[in-house]
């Protein structure tokens, strides 16, 4: 039972999969053409579905809590590129040019949703603060990741962010995701109750964009260019930007005045970074560079963030029956 808290989960174990798949068998030529409009056609159906699951009652119940919501924010969007930013004299000397312009991406992304309102309700945290900040995170990073990616590609060397790419964003991504807000009132509570089995389509959307991505990465020689001791250090910087964050979070809400309820919610939504939005966007933003090594970094933290946070999660949840039980005995 303990060591299966650290075994990868089947999600994990299927990315890993198609990485290998891509490696030995890479797709090119018209089976690549065909990969690809697959590809699009899933990601549009990724963000329709994320639009019609989200709850606007939810939202508007936890909008009051601005503080916190403002604090989260703060930590997804300001802290994280400000990291990436000020440790690349650092870090960078770890892994090559362009994962480490994969790891300043990364730094761009919003928070995920669905773990991190799993982590904050494991942890015995706010949950209706953590379903409105998480999805405005979603939300928000539709617009705002593409224009820091513009300001990290000209402090990476790399010119700024294009209005075509703009746009390409606003086409694949945002107007599905408005569509599906749309179609809410007639479909929200089919989409509801089926949860379980239309989380497929976000884990296969990330498959075939990381299958695509790989193979043509591969192609170009990604493997030749990113030995082992390369990946190690890749996994160092990840792991070095978690931890800040995490500290981060944790100590600043207390600074803040938040009471445990809320450092649990701030901890699990400022630190998390989405997986399900950041391969997509990937895919539109980078148009013409090395895909595999700009998502390469995102499914390593993704799984970092995961192994870490349900550590941290049940101590949070341990403490917390401690300090009820505590408070029992005193009353």
């Amino acid at each position: 039972m303990f060591l299966r808290r650290f075994l990868p989960d089947r999600f994990t174990c299927a990315l890993v999969t198609t990485v290998v798949l891509a490696s030995l068998l890479p797709c090119h030529g018209t089976t690549a053409q065909v990969f690809n409009g697959l590809t699009d056609l899933a990601i549009a159906l990724l963000f329709f579905l994320h639009g019609a699951k989200l709850s606007r009652e939810a939202v508007i119940a936890g909008m009051t809590h601005w503080r916190l919501h403002l604090v989260v924010l703060a930590s997804t969007f300001v802290l994280f590129p400000l990291l990436g930013l000020a440790l690349r004299p650092l870090l960078s000397p770890l892994v090559t040019p362009d994962l480490y312009l994969g790891v300043l991406f990364l730094c761009t992304l919003p928070s995920t949703v669905q773990s991190s309102i799993a982590f904050t309700s494991m942890a015995r945290g706010n949950i209706p603060a953590a379903i409105c900040a998480a999805s405005a995170s979603s939300l928000l990073g539709i617009f705002v990741t593409p224009l820091l990616v513009g300001v990290m590609l000209a402090s990476h060397g790399q010119g700024g962010m294009s209005w075509d790419s703009v746009g390409a964003i606003v086409l694949q991504l945002l107007v599905p995701f408005v569509a599906g807000q749309v179609a809410q009132r007639w479909i929200g509570a089919w989409v509801q109750r089926h949860r379980a089995v239309l989380s497929y389509v976000d884990q296969g959307s990330i498959l075939l964009v990381v299958y695509t991505a790989f193979s043509a990465a591969v192609l170009q020689g990604l493997w030749k260019q990113t030995p082992l001791p390369v990946l190690g250090g890749l996994l160092v910087v990840n792991a070095i930007l978690l931890a800040i964050a995490l500290l981060a979070t944790r100590y600043g809400s207390r600074a803040l005045g938040f009471n445990r309820e809320d450092e649990i919610t701030i901890v699990f939504c400022g630190s998390k970074k989405s997986l399900a939005s950041g391969v997509p966007m990937a895919k539109v933003l980078f148009a013409g560079h090395p895909l595999g090594a700009i998502v390469l970094p995102i499914m390593l933290f993704h799984q970092i963030q995961l192994m870490t946070c349900a550590v941290l999660a049940r101590k949070y949840a341990a403490r917390s029956v401690e300090v009820r039980r505590g408070g029992e005995v005193v009353g």
